[in-house]
């Protein structure tokens, strides 16, 4: 079924907006089922991130007039956009349902403060852990020293009693 010119424009409208937000992914996808997308939408949307599939051309009309700096990714097969405005949610959440349907949506590229990235790029910023496990991961970096000095401590005190 062919889309309206006045739903082309209210799509092309929602991607400009996604183009001005800080992390975007360009997710490429095949074989979804209708509940794994609500399933994937849904658990997007709990951690702030809007999900849209929508035709290439409107998306390269859309980053077109964007303020990206590099050269857009090539887009081959159905594509989504996944953003929002924590730069590491979009791909992260991508990555993961990446793994839970066995490769049904995978990351193609995307925009990551200002500058298009391509598909290596964006899963390295996939691979970046939640604030809370990078705090946790700080905390044991500044904890193992004082660690090693107790336990070095406690064989002084064991050896001489």
């Amino acid at each position: 079924m062919a889309i309206t010119k006045n739903k082309k424009q209210e799509i092309l409208a929602e991607l400009e907006q996604a183009a001005t937000s800080p992390s975007v992914v360009f997710a490429q996808f095949k074989g979804l089922t209708a509940q794994e997308s609500n399933a994937l939408r849904v658990a997007m949307r709990q951690e702030g991130v809007s999900f849209k599939v929508a035709k290439k051309t409107l998306i390269e009309r859309a980053f077109a007039g964007s303020t990206a700096a590099g050269d857009m990714p090539t887009l081959e097969g159905e594509i989504a956009l996944a953003w929002g405005n924590d730069l590491i949610a979009p791909a992260r959440e991508t990555q993961k349902f990446n793994k839970t349907f066995a490769g049904k949506i995978a990351i193609a590229g995307g925009v990551f403060e200002g500058r298009f990235m391509n598909q290596s790029e964006m899963m390295e910023i996939a691979t970046i852990p939640e604030t809370p496990v990078l705090r946790g991961m700080f905390v044991n970096v500044i904890n193992s020293p004082i660690q090693g000095l107790v336990i070095a401590l406690q064989a002084i005190a064991d050896k001489k009693s």
